[in-house]
């Protein structure tokens, strides 16, 4: 007679199985939260625990635990926990300062006693953290999310800022610096390749105001410009850019843009602008420096407006450069010192190519100026 197989649903193993889903749901409820998406209840646990530890800790060696200590889980909670949590703790943290102070005895008879600066200080730490606490739940984005979100927003900016790859003979670059070192810029640069890879379509933007004013407006603008670009024959962009600005009806909703349309195969480009300064070309058969300026109002500013292009050819040596007012502008120099002083720097890269040099000429021409600062450049192999 055949023996039946041992029991494996012995203790141990329910024990096993037990623990494993305990660990999973804590490990699932520990990601839910620091993705801001779980409760707060373990936050708010592991607070309400440190509160009797520092309680007793206060009351047995109240000189190396003073009871102003009790402001730690109270400003970690302001952090962590949403406004209804944290009134619980704020509970707990005035039952535990009233514990200590009669355990301690009155502030009168000695040092390291639980004073009215004592309640003032936990007091105002409290009210504190309830001001953030409120001001998170109406944002709606948690501590722990609002930095990885400005980043993933930045990291956005600079994605839809990239510029496509071109064919062999084509040389592009983008350098772009937000004003005052921050992280977020007005300026932003759209670029795709239309026309099955043919034809090279980019738009350099400049957002009013800098910085971290302007750059959720940027943020917008380049997903929206992004969309367009490609979408629409090159001479139908720049008023559906105008239209776009215009239906968002902004305080301080303008913009300029210069849209450049380039032949990958031939050379020709044609240039649209919208307030934009004018771009510069290397004739490498001259090697002097020709303004590219088109015709066109500010975007933003009234409808039916209209963007008369100016054209040329990039021929083999030829660099053309777009950039932004923060580059060649100051308060101590018009704009036309500005530009003579770009074209002075960039003529040291004729010879050597201009391979890197973007990056290097906001160095050299605008390094300390508290603006946005942009530039694209674009040459051809000679």
């Amino acid at each position: 007679m055949a023996r039946s197989a041992p029991r494996t649903d012995t203790y141990t193993a329910r024990y096993r199985k037990a623990a494993h889903r305990a660990r999973v749901a804590l490990r699932r409820s520990a990601v839910d939260y620091f993705r801001g998406d779980g409760s707060d209840w373990i936050a708010l646990a592991g607070l309400f625990l440190t509160i009797p530890a520092i309680m007793l800790a206060t009351i047995a060696t109240p000189v190396w635990c003073a009871p102003e200590a009790l402001v730690l889980p109270i400003v970690a909670g302001g952090l962590l926990l949403r406004p209804a949590s944290l009134l619980g703790l704020y509970a707990a943290s005035a039952a535990a300062l009233i514990i200590e102070s009669a355990a301690l005895g009155p502030y009168t008879e000695g040092a390291a006693r639980v004073t009215p600066g004592t309640v003032l200080v936990v007091a105002a730490c409290g009210l504190f953290g309830l001001l953030i606490a409120q001001f998170r739940a109406r944002v709606g984005v948690p501590w722990r999310r609002g930095g990885t979100m400005l980043f993933d927003l930045r990291e956005r900016i600079r994605t839809q800022s990239a510029l496509p790859p071109l064919p062999k003979g084509w040389h592009r670059e983008m350098a772009l610096r937000p004003a005052g070192g921050q992280s977020f810029s007005g300026d932003f640069v759209v670029a795709a390749r239309t026309n099955g890879g043919r034809t090279l379509e980019a738009v350099l933007t400049d957002v009013s105001g800098k910085g971290m004013d302007a750059g959720s407006r940027a943020l917008l603008l380049s997903g929206a410009f992004g969309g367009l670009v490609g979408s629409l024959p090159p001479h139908g962009f720049l008023p559906a850019a105008n239209a776009y600005l215009l239906r968002q009806d902004w305080d301080e909703g303008f913009a300029t843009s210069i849209h450049l349309v380039l032949d990958l195969e031939s050379g020709d480009y044609e240039l649209l602008s919208a307030g934009h300064l004018p771009a510069l070309q290397l004739h490498a058969g001259s090697g002097r420096w020709e303004e590219k300026a088109a015709d066109g109002p500010l975007l933003g500013v009234y409808d039916g407006a209209e963007f008369h292009p100016v054209k040329g050819t990039l021929r083999p040596g030829d660099v053309l450069m777009l950039f932004t007012d923060g580059l060649v502008e100051a308060a101590d120099r018009d704009i036309a010192e500005g530009i003579d002083r770009l074209t002075g720097e960039a003529d040291r890269y004729v010879t050597a190519g201009f391979r890197g040099a973007a990056w290097h000429l906001i160095e050299a021409c605008a390094k300390d100026v508290n603006d946005d600062r942009a530039l694209l450049l674009i040459s051809r192999d000679a």
